[in-house]
């Protein structure tokens, strides 16, 4: 495959690209093992993007982070609950720390990921697949043959909601079933009690995001971004926002993460620890834009060691009504309807036919 210096001319068939890196199946770390300097012409970022990667469009801030240490302290409780009403309104994301997940269960969950992705090629690939809703998967870009341009991750996927969904125990690669598959349980603990809060910030009953289902699909993603020789000429994940109810993320100690808050790209600084729970499309649509989904990205990694992202979605599986949107409890004269309602199939029309994006699916509903 031809690198990013020597296929810049007219002639570049970005389909053959494409296709050589697909087939091989060894994804963006076999690149990096085949000691290649400079990286493939697919993966280079149109000018848009790589303007906005320049030290002027970022901020020297962070997201907001909050203790859940005595979430169910009535003294407590309150005070948690409106911080994260605000951040969840004001950026869309925020860090939670004292959780109660177990230390030892998040490093051995980030070194199992990391142990998948760091195989030999040839023992990854009988992973390999394209079809996304496959209950189990391994793949790079899940979005390749969609998107403008590649991005600098392989990815790892294991559906665990809903039961039709779900890989098969047998299926998960052993040397990470265990870590995964409590994962799934640890994690959605965690959604569920944040998604009480968000809740109860907007004076719901703390039930209603999980009555509705929302922790009822549920998607297990280790994502490793290896070094990038040329990282101010791709990324490691490009702008998006996630399309389900909320996100719960584990990482490494390696930075990468953005996040746009106003006009600028702000650096999420990794606490040990910590967990980083962001708000996706479908939240911001149910609470009518009281909590908001936002921009992100993950740079390329310049660093020598592995970025490892444990992501656990959660959103809708099971699908009981026929249409979606924003709460009736959440809508009056004052607070009129912001998004029109939508179909179950609208929703996954909108996300499987093109790349990852920024809120096309809101801009769609808008009233």
């Amino acid at each position: 495959m031809a690198a990013a210096g020597t296929d810049s001319t007219s002639d570049y068939d970005r389909t053959k690209g494409i296709k050589e890196f697909d087939q091989s199946k060894y994804g963006v770390k076999g690149l990096i093992d085949s000691g290649i300097d400079s990286i493939p012409r697919i993966f280079v970022q149109p000018p848009e993007t790589l303007a906005s990667l320049k030290p002027s469009q970022t901020k020297a801030t962070n997201i907001p982070v909050i203790d859940l240490q005595n979430i169910n302290s009535e003294p407590h409780r309150p005070k948690i609950v409106e911080q994260i009403k605000k951040a969840a309104n004001e950026w869309g994301f925020f860090q939670v720390i004292n959780h109660g997940i177990p230390g030892t269960v998040l490093e051995e969950t980030i070194q199992a990921v990391k142990s998948f992705h760091e195989q030999p090629a040839e023992t990854k690939a009988k992973y390999y697949s394209r079809e996304e809703k496959k209950g189990m998967l391994y793949s790079s870009n899940n979005d390749l043959y969609r998107s403008e341009a590649a991005t600098w991750h392989d990815y790892l996927q294991i559906w665990t909601a809903p039961e039709e969904q779900r890989a098969k125990v047998e299926d998960i690669p052993e040397i990470l079933r265990k870590q995964s598959l409590l994962w799934d349980v640890c994690a959605k603990k965690v959604g569920e009690d944040v998604m009480e809060l968000l809740c109860e910030g907007i004076a719901l009953e703390s039930s209603k995001f999980k009555d509705l289902g929302l922790s009822t699909g549920r998607l297990f993603a280790g994502i490793y971004y290896p070094y990038c020789p040329q990282p101010d000429l791709t990324l490691g994940l490009t702008s998006h926002t996630d399309p389900g109810g909320i996100t719960v993320l584990l990482q490494n100690q390696v930075p990468g993460l953005q996040v746009k808050h106003g006009q600028h790209w702000v650096d999420v600084n990794p606490l040990p620890g910590a967990l980083i729970i962001n708000i996706a499309d479908l939240m911001q649509i149910l609470s009518n834009a009281e909590y908001n989904s936002v921009q992100h990205r993950v740079l390329a990694n310049s660093r020598q060691h592995p970025r490892i992202s444990v992501v656990e979605f959660l959103s809708l599986g099971k699908w009981e009504d026929s249409e979606y949107g924003p709460l009736p409890e959440l809508v009056s004269p004052e607070k009129p309807p912001r998004y029109r309602r939508f179909t179950k199939d609208e929703f996954f029309n909108n996300f499987y036919s093109k790349g990852l994006d920024t809120k096309s699916f809101i801009d769609k509903l808008k009233l």
